[in-house]
């Protein structure tokens, strides 16, 4: 049987710009740059010397190969950056590869941004059936399913508005209906359905079980772990545009769970210059974390349930600054986020301008985790806006303990804690 996508070489290269390169120069080259760059400029050249320019370059895929059959539901992880939405562009032909070929043996549908394929000026009704012309169906096929489609994008009373005054949610719900109902197949769902409330995430990812029980193809790219398993039978793990991981979804979740692990640097400390998936929107501020337990003992391997865990992070203010705030974030196996602590919610927090180097210390009495692996998001918000930010920053590994005083082990949910139980008599009991 042959592939329903068949991928070969697949790679796909951005030029970024250009970059100048030119020899060092000593002072008497750097003063006569100077005054003959105005009658070069006037000649319409502005290169002179030994300078050349090169194009910088990034390549978002590079030589992926896969075969995806009809009926697979695929899996595709990856950290920010990795080339997941690159291929899926390239699957739905909204963006075309450098090299490598791509073979489609089937109609395929695709969600991945908000609004892709509407046309702004039409109503809803009408992108309706233009989503299912630029599929191929049949203008009684789209009919058919047209009710269906309005009942699950709950947008029947904004059916005749242009979609250019939907909200995000609006556009998601409908563009998800369209794309899950008008019988493609093969569906390419991106991380969009992030947009859309809990109860439609819900209902969406319901939708995908459905079409994938149907015998039809589903690519999805999520960075919800626990979706990924519930859903996919394939996982397949991209890491800087390469394909590194092929096989069952456990085996890939593992896979890319395990890359992800930051290993304490020196001894308890680790230095945040090159780990984890950073952002900086202002500058790379965060430079270092700091972990200890009990006693101001460093964190050397792992914490028992219910010790004591202090955080040290080290940043920098820019500028002379009232208004700032560090985050930590901590993450399940799966991605999920089971505990923020925040500096924001420190009752006696003293408020005093600064500037220039400083440590934020969090402090959790108890950290009453379930026995696992965490991950650890940092973050640093100046006026309330995050400034720099770094997933995966760290992990800690919690360790089973005696937190009851029992010789039991609690086993299940996501955290312990302290209660107690007594026996009463009933009321009427003889």
């Amino acid at each position: 049987m042959k592939p329903i996508l068949e991928i070969r070489e697949l790679s796909k290269q951005y030029k970024l710009g250009w970059q100048r390169l030119r020899k060092a120069q000593n002072v008497r080259e750097l003063i006569a740059d100077g005054l003959t760059k105005p009658l070069r400029m006037l000649r319409g050249n502005q290169n002179h010397g030994p300078a050349k320019q090169e194009p910088f370059t990034l390549w978002a895929l590079e030589k992926v190969n896969l075969d995806i059959y009809e009926g697979d539901i695929i899996g595709i992880i990856g950290r920010n950056g990795a080339g997941k939405s690159t291929l899926l562009k390239i699957l739905s032909r909204i963006t075309s590869p450098s090299n490598g070929t791509v073979v489609i043996r089937g109609r395929l549908a695709s969600l991945l941004e908000v609004g892709t394929g509407f046309h702004p000026e039409l109503t809803g009704k009408e992108n309706i059936f233009l989503n299912g012309a630029i599929l191929g169906m049949r203008r009684a096929e789209i009919i058919r399913r047209f009710d269906e489609i309005v009942a699950f994008a709950e947008v029947e009373k904004f059916l005749d508005t242009p979609v250019k005054h939907y909200s995000s949610g609006m556009y998601v719900r409908l563009a998800f209906a369209v794309a899950a109902h008008l019988d493609p197949e093969i569906l390419v769902v991106d991380e969009v359905l992030a947009v859309g409330d809990l109860s439609f995430q819900k209902k969406c990812l319901g939708k995908m079980g459905e079409v994938s029980r149907s015998g039809r193809t589903v690519l999805f790219v999520s960075h919800n772990m626990a979706a990924i398993e519930n859903l996919c039978t394939r996982g397949i793990v991209l890491h800087q545009g390469k394909l590194h991981f092929d096989g069952a979804t456990k085996d890939a979740i593992q896979y890319y769970l395990n890359s992800l692990s930051t290993r304490f640097g020196t001894g308890h400390v680790v230095d945040l210059d090159g780990v984890g998936d950073r952002r900086s929107i202002v500058a790379p501020l965060l430079k270092r974390l700091e972990f200890f337990t009990e006693n101001e003992q460093p964190l050397l391997e792992g914490l028992p349930t219910g010790s004591k865990l202090k955080i040290r992070v080290h940043f920098d203010l820019p500028g002379p600054t009232l208004s700032f705030n560090v985050g930590l974030g901590f993450n399940n196996s799966y991605g999920q986020r089971v505990f923020t602590a925040h500096s924001m919610f420190e009752p006696n927090r003293s408020v005093k301008e600064s500037v220039g180097p400083q440590v934020f210390t969090c402090e959790i009495p108890s950290f009453t985790l379930m026995p696992g692996e965490y991950s650890v998001k940092v973050f640093l918000e100046l006026k309330n806006r995050e400034a720099d930010a770094i997933e995966d920053a760290a992990k800690i590994s919690v360790l089973e303990s005696d937190f009851y005083g029992t010789g039991k082990v609690p086993k299940n949910g996501m955290f312990v804690l302290e209660h107690g139980w007594y026996l009463e008599q009933a009321a009427d009991a003889k």
